[in-house]
């Protein structure tokens, strides 16, 4: 667990390019090299991950592409302030694919996702806002949530404020929200 083999980061990336390219969004090759996996430090990128392109990340704004394959899960986590930040505001704009997005709130019963075996202990909201192509949901500052792909995976466009990762607060106490990638 924490590490992550070169070959598989370059299989994740080729296949989310793969994905863009079906879905006609269209990457520079710069981008396409730059794609990020993240694995979260747990071992198991298929069950449990995101692939992401960040366009911009600057001090009052940030845009990405989130992909995720055939129910992959972006785990639990909320973003919290940093100094006078009150934390990031993000909007999920579905693109391709399903996302079932869980937040705060009257959880649904049943829930539709698969919670990753394991892990169960480690997803505690289950609001439930199914987003499809075109649809939208705004996460507001500090609102724990987590996310997961239908069958045939996602690709989600992110707009939010400053994008802070590494202050990003994980439910799961095993999470490294950036693993070593070990040469293999």
């Amino acid at each position: 667990m924490g590490s992550i083999k070169r070959s598989e980061v370059r299989a994740a990336q080729a296949r989310t390019a793969e994905l863009f390219a079906r879905t006609g969004i269209v990457l520079t090759p710069e981008e396409i090299e730059g794609i990020e996996v993240a694995s979260f430090g747990l071992g198991d990128l298929e069950k449990e991950g995101l692939e992401l392109v960040t366009y911009i990340n600057t001090d009052r704004y940030c845009a990405k592409e989130l992909v995720l394959f055939p129910y992959q899960t972006c785990p639990e986590h909320l973003h919290p302030p940093v100094g006078d930040d009150p934390g990031k505001m993000e909007t999920f704009r579905c693109r391709a694919g399903k996302v079932l997005l869980y937040v705060e709130g009257e959880p649904a019963s049943p829930v539709q996702a698969r919670i990753p075996s394991g892990s169960e202990a480690y997803y505690t909201v289950f609001h439930e806002v199914e987003l499809s192509p075109g649809q939208q949901y705004t996460i507001m500052p500090g609102i724990k949530h987590w996310f997961q792909a239908g069958p045939d995976g996602a690709i989600v466009s992110e707009f939010s404020s400053t994008s802070r990762d590494e202050f990003d607060i994980f439910t799961d106490p095993r999470i490294e929200r950036i693993p070593v990638i070990v040469e293999d």
